[in-house]
């Protein structure tokens, strides 16, 4: 079984920060910038990072049956990365309760640290036998609940809790 280290120097009052990634050729579109899809690849890659640290990973899967689905996903695009352009994830576990991970990124240029895009992310425990929405077991949440509460020391980012809607016309 994976699980989070208490003290784990990656799980602190900090945001998680992923692995440096490279852009892939493939994802650049015809408008010579990162496709829209890939930015969610990247996204759930760097989701993948955190949940290993949280226990959730492909172990927890083979060997315990439980997994996360997205339920829901809100990207902002803010500006165009290109073919070349390292990127970093900081991923921000905001709240959990016994089945639902709430969390936030932010895809940055690696080297120069301008913000491309956000991502903001209801995910859900399942039960993989049952294909059912299944309560975390006990060591997992404690994980979870020991990462929000360190998350939510680091300042909040712009951007969480926004909604998909024409300006308003004053």
């Amino acid at each position: 079984m994976q699980s989070a280290a208490p003290g784990d120097a990656t799980l602190t009052s900090q945001p998680f920060r992923s692995s440096i990634m490279q852009i892939e050729p493939q994802w650049i579109d015809y408008n010579g910038h990162l496709n829209m899809a890939y930015y969610n690849v990247m996204f759930d890659r760097a989701i993948d990072q955190l949940w290993l640290k949280l226990g959730i990973g492909p172990t927890y899967m083979k060997e315990r049956h439980g997994s996360t689905f997205t339920a829901e996903c809100h990207v902002r695009y803010l500006r165009e990365i290109h073919l070349g352009d390292p990127v970093q994830i900081s991923v921000w576990l905001l709240e959990a309760d016994d089945k639902r991970l709430h969390t936030f990124e932010e895809l940055r240029h690696a080297t120069e640290g301008w913000l491309s895009a956000t991502s903001e992310n209801m995910s859900l425990h399942m039960d993989m036998a049952l294909r059912k929405v299944a309560p975390f077991p006990a060591d997992i949440r404690e994980n979870i609940a020991s990462v929000v509460k360190d998350h939510s020391a680091a300042p909040r980012p712009e951007g969480i809790g926004r909604n998909v809607a024409m300006p308003s016309k004053r």
